[in-house]
Order: structure tokens, then C-alpha cells, then sequence
């Protein structure tokens, strides 16, 4: 392989590596939040301040609890539009890689080209610089002449068919250098949309950080448990539909598998961005569940919802995937008797959950 190819090779190679690399989670930065929860008021005329109610105490942390999951919602969409940005990459980056090896062969073919092309140069040299066809009419030999006519049109032929190559190997090695200026183009747009989408993500976090550690020890339980509260709310208006009665659909053998994989993840910490095997984002889990299956798919929710086929809520089956909230920024598996697991949000673990605790957009069937 000659210096050239190498080189062209390296940079390509060094290409992937550095977007693969790109927008690693750094550290995160907060703006300032108000003070959760109620301030005891000294009570007029002096005194012990009077103790907030518990009615009080928990319409604070209801506030508190929906200013969380605003800010974690916006980090679920940030870390879509993240996870959106670092797939493209992936893919511009073995484009660039592929154009890089058809500019390398094309250089090759050009070289090998040119060298024929002064190979006959240097044969019509020797023979005085007269081409083929004048030699020809010098002949006094018939035999010769007819010989000779046979070997000036193979001649003519493989001249025009050399000189016709090597138009179209400098047009397509032209071509290559534009689509990968294109490449390289968007892969720097990319950055930028995913260098903004993780600053979104971490100040959002950050955030949500802070508001929850000026809480007492005592309120965070309890918040633990007003959140659990909602869940079950929710969940249980789902059922009292009466849709379970009406979702009875066997799980296919790709749908079982991916449950098996997300299932074994159980535990598991919630890391926007990641897609395992220590850690997963929502749509990370699922998108790996379904690799493991032997089905790949878009690798954020809002790609699996656009790009997945649709199914009633009520025909789902163990294995499909649902997509939370109107905007598409959460999924989750179903895995059957109302239930899911997903990973749901920074701070928590891999899950079951019921199916109908947040609010449904759709349900998308990876292997339909």
C-alpha cells in the first residue's frame, strides 16, 4: 500500500475515532432555583414558629415534584436531540471513511492509467513519432497493410476506451471529494447541535440536582412517595379502561428475546447517552434490547416513533415499544400484564413499571 493510501486511510480512521469520542458528558452547572418546601412562620406575639400542615407540606413538594419533572423532561428531549446528532455522526463518518477508500483506488486507478497512457506515448516514440496509421500507408506489403488495418482499429479502439477511463476516474475521483466535503460539513453541523443539546442536558440535571438536595431528608421520601402516588393514579385510570381485557397478544420469538435483554437489565443506572451494557438512557435500552434480537432500529424515541410501524394500544404485545408524552421523548418496553420496563431518568435504575403511568402517545412494533 503505497505512503498515499496509508495517509488517506489514517485520516479516515482518525475521522471516526473523534467523532465517536465527541460530547463525552462532562461537568454539570446549575442556575440558581428557589427553596423547596414551606418556611415555618413565627406565630405574633413571639414564640416556637408554628409547624407548616402537612397539606402544606405536600402541595410544596407537588410543586416541587412537577418543577422536576419539567426539568427532567427537557433533558429527556435534549438527550434525544444528543442521541440524534451522535447516530449521524456514526453514519457520516463511515461514509467519510468509504469515500476515502474509493479515492484511494481511484488514485490507484488513475496512476495505473496514466502509466499505460505514457507507456504508448513512449512505443510511438520509438517508432520514429509517426502513429500507426501513417506506418501503415509506407507499407508495400498487402498482407502487411491488411494486418496492420486490423491492429490500427484494436488501436484506435484502446485508445479511446484509455482516454474515456481516465475522464471517468477523474470525474468520479472529483465527485468523491465533493460528497466528502458534504460529509464533513454536516458532521461539523452535527457538532455544534450536539455540543448545545449536552450543555441543555446538564444544566437541566444540574438543576434538578440542586432543587432536590435543598430537601430534608424527611421530604424526599415523602417525595419519593407523592411520585409513586402519581404513578398509581395514573396507571390505575389506565386500567379501569378495561384495556388489559382487551391486550392478550402472544409475544413473537424477537419480541421475547428483546424482553429477556431488557429485563436482565434491571438495576441498572440511567445515564443519558448510554447504551450499555453498565448503564442506558430510555431509548438506548430499547434500541440495544432489539440489536440483541437481531432487529436494529433508530436509536432515539422520536426516530422510533416516526420511523416504526404503529399499532392499537390495544393489540400491543409483549416486546412492542411505547412512546410517551406528545412529543415522543420517552419509551419503554411492554412486557406484558400492563407492564413495562424503561430506564426512566437521571438518579434512577432500569424498571418495571405500569404501562399506563405516564401519559401514552403510541405504541411502534420493531419487528411488524
Amino acid at each position: 500500500m503505497g505512503t498515499g493510501k496509508r495517509g488517506l486511510l489514517s485520516v479516515a480512521v482518525a475521522v471516526v475515532c473523534a467523532v465517536t469520542v465527541l460530547g463525552a458528558p462532562g461537568a454539570a452547572f446549575a442556575s440558581p432555583e428557589p427553596t423547596p418546601g414551606a418556611t415555618a412562620t413565627p406565630p405574633a406575639g413571639g414564640g416556637a414558629p408554628a409547624l407548616p400542615s402537612t397539606a402544606t407540606a405536600d402541595k410544596n413538594l407537588e410543586a416541587v415534584r412537577a418543577q422536576l419533572e419539567t426539568l427532567y423532561h427537557d433533558a429527556a428531549v435534549a438527550t434525544d436531540a444528543y442521541n440524534a446528532a451522535e447516530e449521524a455522526a456514526r453514519k457520516q463518518s463511515a461514509e467519510i471513511v468509504e469515500l476515502a477508500k474509493k479515492i484511494v483506488a481511484g488514485q490507484e486507478k488513475l496512476t495505473e492509467l496514466k502509466n499505460r497512457a505514457g507507456a504508448a506515448a513512449r512505443a510511438q516514440y520509438r517508432t520514429g513519432g509517426l502513429p500507426d496509421e501513417a506506418q501503415l500507408m509506407l507499407s508495400d506489403d498487402p498482407s502487411q497493410f491488411l494486418d496492420g488495418a486490423g491492429r490500427v482499429r484494436q488501436g484506435q479502439r484502446a485508445t479511446k476506451g484509455l482516454i474515456g477511463q481516465l475522464a471517468r476516474t477523474q470525474q468520479d475521483l472529483e465527485q468523491y471529494a465533493k460528497d466528502a466535503s458534504a460529509q464533513w460539513a454536516k458532521l461539523e453541523a452535527g457538532r455544534k447541535v450536539k455540543a448545545a443539546a449536552q450543555k441543555k442536558i446538564e444544566k437541566q440535571i444540574a438543576q434538578a440536582e440542586k432543587l432536590q438536595s435543598r430537601l430534608e431528608k424527611k421530604e424526599k421520601a415523602r417525595l419519593e412517595e407523592l411520585e409513586r402516588q402519581a404513578a398509581q393514579k395514573a396507571q390505575t385510570a389506565w386500567l379501569d379502561t378495561g384495556i388489559l381485557k382487551e391486550i392478550d397478544g402472544a409475544a413473537s420469538a424477537q419480541g421475547k428475546a428483546a424482553v429477556q435483554f431488557a429485563t436482565a437489565q434491571i438495576g441498572k443506572p440511567y445515564v443519558w447517552g448510554a447504551e450499555g451494557p453498565d448503564s442506558f438512557d430510555c431509548s438506548g435500552l430499547t434500541s440495544e434490547a432489539w440489536k440483541s434480537a437481531g432487529r436494529p432500529m433508530p436509536r432515539t424515541s422520536q426516530e422510533q416513533w416516526k420511523q416504526l410501524p404503529h399499532v392499537p394500544v390495544e393489540d400491543m404485545r409483549p416486546g412492542d415499544l411505547i412512546i410517551y408524552f406528545s412529543d415522543a421523548s420517552h419509551v419503554a418496553m411492554y412486557v406484558g400484564d400492563g407492564s413495562i420496563v424503561h430506564a426512566p431518568r437521571p438518579g434512577r435504575t432500569v424498571t418495571l413499571a405500569g404501562a399506563g403511568s405516564m401519559p401514552i402517545l403510541g405504541v411502534v412494533r420493531p419487528d411488524a
